[in-house]
Formats: C-alpha cells, structure tokens, sequence
C-alpha cells in the first residue's frame, strides 16, 4: 500500500455509517487502509449512528442494531484499541452543537450545489422530499472532523466535495477569531481500486444484496462467486475472453496474493483455454481463505456484546473530551462562553 505522509503523526479521523456489517469493499476501500495507518498516527474511528438515521429515521433499528456489528468487523480485521480510538457519534454532544454553529455560516443554495449531496438526493429518491439532517450531512461531517481537529481524512472521490466544504468552513471560523481556531484538512486518497459490485450491474450497497459481508459464511461466499458477472461472451472453455469488465478477475487483482499468477490466468483466459468455472474456483478459495480468520474473530467479539460495549463507552469517553476542547473554542469565537 502505497502511501505518502508527512514524517510526523498525523491526526487521522475515519468512520462508517451503521447501517449494516461491513463487507469486502469496505475492507478494500478504508478497513486495510486503517490497520496500516493506526501505527503510525493517531486514529480516531467513528461510528456514524446519527448520520445513519439522516435517511433511515423511518426505520431507525437498522441503526441501533448495527453499531455492535459494525464494531466487530473493525476488531475482526486488525483494529487495535490500543492505537486506535473507537468511538460512537450520538455519544459526542458537541458534534451536534458544533454543527449548529456551523449551520449558520453554510447557505441551503451551497449544500444543493454540494454534488455528492445532489448525487445521493438522486440515488435514495429524496427530490421531492429532502429530509433536513441529509442535506445537511456536509455540515455534521465537519462537526465531526473539526471536533477532532484531524488534518488527515482518508476518503473516495467521491467525498472530496464533502472535505471542501469542511475547509471553506474552518476558514470562516478562523476569519471571525481572526486567528487559527482550527485546522484545515486533507484528503488521504487510497491507491486501492474501488471494488464493483458482485451483480456488476449496480452500484455496491448494503441493502441490495450484491457485497460479500466481512462475516458472510462459507455457503455465502461459494454462491456470491458463483453468481458473478463474466464475459456473457465466453460461452465456451476454449472462446477467447474478454477480462476488462469481467468481475472475477477484478476481485482476483484486489485479494489474490500472488499478483504474477492473476497476470498469468488472464493470459490463457484472453487466449481461450481457461473456463469461467475455473476461474471463479480460484478466487473461491482465495476469498474463503481471507474471510475464514475474520469470521471467525467477527463471531467471537459477537458472543461477548458487553467487551464491545466497553470498548465502545472508553472510547467515546476519550473522544468527548476532546471533542469538548474543540466546542469550546468555537463557542469563544462566537462570544458565547459566558457562564
């Protein structure tokens, strides 16, 4: 994993929303990303429960009832306490204040323009009726990443409308104390492919059913292969094929280790020679491999809720306190820290 940092730690802040367990492009896309950076820089991980209810305050148990899963999946895959602070959102209040704040310095026209804000509006179906706490999900996140002052935010493309508009509020904050209250961020953007979905038609998500979960059983696994996109022209063993587009060998480029032999099987699979069968048998084994430990660990962190909730109570404890700094000083430069 190639990545460029400053010689000096770094304050690194990443979370997920708990809507759902973990799956392989998480692990691809931020949770490897995590285990190599905790090290090295000081990493604070939070669990988005209040920006999880912003489309799904319908149905808010999908919520509640994830946030030990969600926990578990960072324990599975190598997160250490001890180097990383886990911590839960709706248990930091000064998130909430802090995005109050914020909320009066950002225009309702600036968060419409936000495109991955526009870009969501369209994929949930929310034209019509725009709940308030989604639009302005940009001001919450930089709640979030202020409080915490991190100077370093690992993120998609996708997000980096998001990191802008955080810097264009910190920049105010700043302006009205006319000294630095805050830091500005930037963004971490990881080398590792984005992974397409299993169906390779739709987008990856939670909800619809087309990921690999991080604690997916054998069975699981076998038939989420063995549903994979190909080449629709491959019809026979000895047709040449087609590997750009084709989801098998994706997946075997972003989890097979041996990087030489993946080079090799898309030779003789372009030649002809090499069935879809064969193929999806290797990376079969090459998934059950990684997820067999993980699972494994997922399920044993499971059977002890109370381990999880304890690690979850010492680090937002952690959190707050910081946290609280940060609400203070922003407080001040409003003139609002007169009690």
């Amino acid at each position: 994993m190639n990545i460029t940092l400053k010689p000096t730690p770094e304050i690194i802040l990443t979370g997920d929303r708990a809507t759902g367990p973990l799956h392989l492009g998480h692990y691809v896309g931020s949770l490897k990303q995590r285990v190599f950076l905790q090290s090295q820089h000081e990493q604070t991980i939070l669990v988005a429960d209040m920006q999880g209810l912003t489309d799904n305050a319908h149905n808010p148990a999908k919520v509640s009832s994830n946030i030990l899963n969600v926990v578990a999946d960072y324990l599975a895959v190598g997160i250490n306490t001890e180097q990383t602070t886990i911590c839960l959102q709706s248990q930091l209040p000064a998130l909430a204040e802090l995005t109050m704040y914020y909320s009066n310095l950002v225009s309702i026209a600036r968060l419409e323009r936000n495109p991955t804000v526009k870009a969501e509006i369209q994929s949930k179906g929310f034209e019509r009726a725009i709940p308030a706490g989604f639009l302005t999900y940009p001001i919450s996140q930089a709640a979030d990443i202020t409080a915490f002052n991190a100077t370093l935010i690992p993120v998609g493309d996708d997000q980096l409308p998001m990191l802008e508009q955080t810097n264009e509020i910190v920049r105010k904050i700043n302006h009205l104390a006319n000294k630095k209250v805050l830091n500005e961020c930037r963004p971490l953007l990881s080398n590792a492919p984005r992974l397409p979905s299993t169906d390779g038609k739709n987008k990856m998500s939670k909800t619809m059913g087309n990921t690999i979960n991080l604690g997916a059983s054998e069975k699981e696994i076998s038939a989420a292969v063995k549903a994979m996109y190909t080449d629709p022209n491959h019809l026979r063993v000895q047709d040449p094929g087609q590997v750009e587009g084709n989801i098998v060998f994706t997946y075997l480029d972003a989890f097979h280790s041996d990087k030489d032999y993946v080079e090799q099987l898309k030779s003789q699979y372009r030649r002809g020679g090499l069935g879809d069968g064969t193929t999806k048998k290797i990376l079969e084994e090459c998934l059950q491999s990684l997820l067999g430990p993980i699972r494994n660990k997922r399920a044993e962190y499971l059977n002890d809720k109370a381990q999880l909730m304890a690690i979850l109570k010492q680090g937002s404890q952690a959190a707050k306190e910081k946290t609280e700094k940060t609400l203070f000083d922003v407080k001040a430069v409003f003139g609002l820290n007169i009690l």
